[in-house]
């Protein structure tokens, strides 16, 4: 707005709070308000500014040019709020982005009425598109049981070792794998940074050794214990070399 425009709006104003317009006040509006046409939003922010009662009631109301451009731009979206654009059919990017343009003006300005109702999806997916997603394992949307007889720890599953339960330390779908060592801070045992093998195997599905073959594992590891417990002992028990003195002769 100009000078005269930003003057007209001052007296606008000046009915609400009795200021005194002059020049100097028009010409420095018109300056803050360079890019804001004097048009009938304008002048319906300012009396939106004064419709609003102060935080302090004892505090008098005086509307700045930032009110009126703040409050001109709020009044101006929520008439935006149901928009939806309507393309044509074929339109290039330049013509859409001139029509969407035209569109936004011309509801948010008022002179197209907005929208009363927000735009919903309708249909539902195509044949082919189900068939698609059928044809990849898909098997509809999960369900959620109506009674208690299904847990539902046992409907929905999680990926990896925490899916299952440990058949190790018994912990539970979710929770880590605990240590067999109790402290006073973890009673039932420390968790622990890694799930247990066993937990590792249940949850890819690997067969768990039985208890012959956990047994042949256990000595395996003992004897090579023993042998290096042995080989330790025999390297500590090296006799130190004689040493010999050679003789001139």
């Amino acid at each position: 707005m100009n000078a005269n425009e930003a003057a007209e709006l001052l007296a606008h104003a000046s009915s609400f709070d009795n200021r005194q317009p002059s020049l100097a006040a028009a010409t420095a509006w018109a300056a803050a308000l360079n890019d804001v046409p004097l048009d009938a939003d304008a002048k319906t922010a300012v009396a939106a500014y004064y419709t609003t009662p102060p935080q302090d009631p004892n505090q008098r109301l005086w509307i700045l040019p930032h009110h009126v451009r703040t409050l001109r731009t709020k009044i101006r979206n929520a008439r935006l709020e149901n928009f939806q654009y309507e393309p044509v059919g074929d339109e290039t990017t330049p013509e859409y982005l001139a029509r969407y343009r035209g569109q936004v003006r011309a509801i948010a300005s008022g002179r197209i009425a907005p929208p009363t109702s927000r735009p919903a999806l309708e249909g539902a997916p195509s044949k082919n598109f189900m068939r698609q997603l059928e044809a990849r394992g898909w098997e509809g949307n999960r369900t959620i049981p109506d009674t208690d007889s299904e847990p539902l720890a046992d409907a929905v599953r999680r990926s990896g070792p925490l899916g299952v339960q440990c058949p190790v330390c018994s912990a539970e779908i979710g929770f880590p794998c605990k240590g067999g060592r109790a402290t006073a801070k973890h009673p039932i045992g420390k968790p622990l940074p890694k799930p247990h093998t066993a937990r590792t195997r249940e949850a890819v599905g690997e067969p768990q050794p039985t208890a012959e073959q956990r047994a042949a594992e256990e000595q395996r590891i003992r004897d090579a214990s023993a042998r290096a417990l042995a080989r330790l002992a025999a390297e500590e028990n090296i006799p130190d070399a004689d040493i010999v003195d050679e003789v001139a002769s």
